[in-house]
């Protein structure tokens, strides 16, 4: 689901083979490499409601648990891909595990909430190492025709670690605490950590790169200049801003009356992202056929509508919303993600990876100042603040169609 690379490495002619023993070695590590990192990154998002009741603070200061860690790896992306040109890939990627794994059981000794914002924060940091790089990795070391089959896993990896550590974590905190859920999460990617490094085949291809800064800066102004790019990284911003927040606040509308949900059952409102991977999988051939600037504009208005049906005291209604909120987030987060490939026509590396910062910054920033309007009158203030935040990703899109219209 989420990658970067700073750097364009041309693949190996004649690298690791489809069906190889090496092969399924690093389809194996390339899984379960995603789904630890992005495990760690997210279980703590159905705990909100405990923290804000253990130390008795509002939606919002709870929510630094999770902005903490988006934010430090929103800052740390470009640095840590720059990093792997000069140090290797291999090395930084299994250590990003390894040690997030650790930083995640202290997590869950932290003595107050600023304790664990600061460890959450460090460990967004480290974690970076892994998505930073993972696609260069791949590209140096893999045959052409096996890429698209390895990368499909790491973002499947990905996805699946980010919806299950969610749900597992809820049902633990609920059957224990909140702290033995996260230990237990954290010894798990720990084991995950350890079989990605023993399985990740060596850098064979790899090749130091002295770190250039001029290039570095000679590709943001090309990447900023550009008549579509930064409009699709504030997309991309506003875009994963509004999906966190509306996961951030929703365990809180939902452990109120008249729902009375417990941590177990509002994590497992993460198993709606299944709706959000057939919204990916759809935008390819829907994109085919009528364009990504429609695209994008039809799944945001899906995702505006998703998110008022939740106003709804119904439930059956209410979830069909978040469903639906869901489905068109990941559908339009696909086909921006996507244009921005095919825009960037040099830097293709640094292009994804400004992306990928801004989608970690609208989630950090956002999915935290989204809850500040929680006292005014809780759910339905988050509500109208999201909407608002929607429509300008709406006249975003509606910017960007004379762009699409010069594409064509």
């Amino acid at each position: 689901m989420h990658h970067a690379g700073f750097t364009d490495p041309a693949g190996p002619q004649a690298g690791i083979r489809v069906g190889t023993p090496e092969y399924r070695q690093m389809r194996r590590a390339l899984f379960l490499g995603g789904f630890a990192t992005f495990s760690l990154l997210y279980c703590v998002q159905p705990l909100l409601p405990l923290y804000s009741h253990e130390w008795q603070v509002a939606p919002a200061q709870a929510s630094t648990v999770l902005s903490a860690a988006t934010g430090g790896l929103a800052l740390t992306l470009i640095l840590a891909s720059a990093v792997s040109d000069r140090l290797g890939r291999r090395g930084l990627m299994a250590g990003a595990v390894l040690l997030a794994s650790l930083l995640g059981l202290a997590c869950s000794m932290a003595a107050g909430l600023a304790q664990l914002v600061w460890l959450r924060a460090l460990e967004g940091i480290v974690l970076a190492g892994l998505p930073a790089v993972a696609m260069a990795y791949v590209s140096e070391e893999m045959e052409p025709r096996g890429l698209a089959t390895a990368m499909g896993l790491y973002i499947a990896g990905s996805a699946f670690g980010g919806m299950s550590g969610r749900i597992a974590t809820a049902w633990l905190a609920e059957l224990w605490d909140w702290r033995s859920a996260m230990a237990a999460q954290a010894l798990l990617s720990l084991g995950i950590g350890l079989v990605f490094w023993k399985s990740l085949p060596a850098s064979r291809a790899f090749r130091p790169r002295p770190l250039r800064l001029d290039a570095l800066r000679a590709g943001l102004r090309l990447h900023l200049s550009d008549a579509g790019l930064p409009w699709l990284y504030a997309l991309a911003f506003l875009l994963m801003g509004c999906f966190v927040s509306l996961y951030n606040y929703l365990g809180y509308r939902l452990a109120g009356a008249p729902f009375g949900f417990g941590a177990g059952w509002i994590g497992t409102l993460s198993v709606f992202y299944v709706s959000g991977m057939l919204g990916s999988g759809w935008t390819g051939r829907l994109t085919a056929r009528y364009g990504v600037q429609r695209v994008i504009m039809v799944m945001t208005l899906l995702m505006l509508a998703g998110l008022l049906a939740t106003l709804s005291e119904a439930l059956p209604l209410l979830l069909a919303g978040v469903a639906l909120a869901t489905f068109g987030y990941f559908g339009a987060h696909a086909g921006a993600s996507a244009w921005v490939g095919r825009r960037a026509r040099e830097a293709r590396g640094l292009a994804s990876a400004l992306y990928l910062s801004a989608y970690y910054a609208g989630s950090s920033l956002l999915g935290s100042v989204s809850g500040l309007v929680w006292h005014l009158d809780g759910w339905s203030a988050v509500v109208a603040l999201l909407a608002t935040l929607l429509a300008g990703c709406l006249l975003i899109a509606w910017r960007l169609r004379r762009l699409a219209a010069s594409e064509a």
